[in-house]
């Protein structure tokens, strides 16, 4: 998907109905990234909507989705200084890693 700027997201991730649509964000601190996620259906009339309500079934895919979206910003999106800003913590130096469950 071409990055174009304004009303579009720069890129889309999809799986079956589950949604992750990348919006990209020019700071003074350089490129930021923000994620919308969505399950798409068919109402009523046929019609294609969607929600950002997610059922138990949609979770695996929206983690799946998620952590697709991350793997895109962090292979396209991020600009030196900003990836190593948010890699530091407030007072300038590496941040402790989250444990893992």
């Amino acid at each position: 998907m071409p990055k174009t700027k304004g009303n579009r997201p720069v890129h889309d991730v999809r799986l079956g109905r589950i949604r992750a649509a990348i919006w990209e964000n020019e700071t003074d601190n350089g490129k930021r990234h923000n994620v919308t996620l969505s399950r798409l259906y068919k109402d009523d009339q046929g019609e294609w909507r969607d929600s950002s309500s997610f059922g138990r079934d949609d979770l695996p895919l929206v983690a799946k989705v998620s952590d697709l979206a991350h793997t895109w910003i962090f292979e396209h999106g991020s600009t030196p200084e900003s990836a190593a800003s948010e890699s530091e913590g407030s007072n300038g130096s590496p941040s402790k890693e989250p444990e893992h469950y």
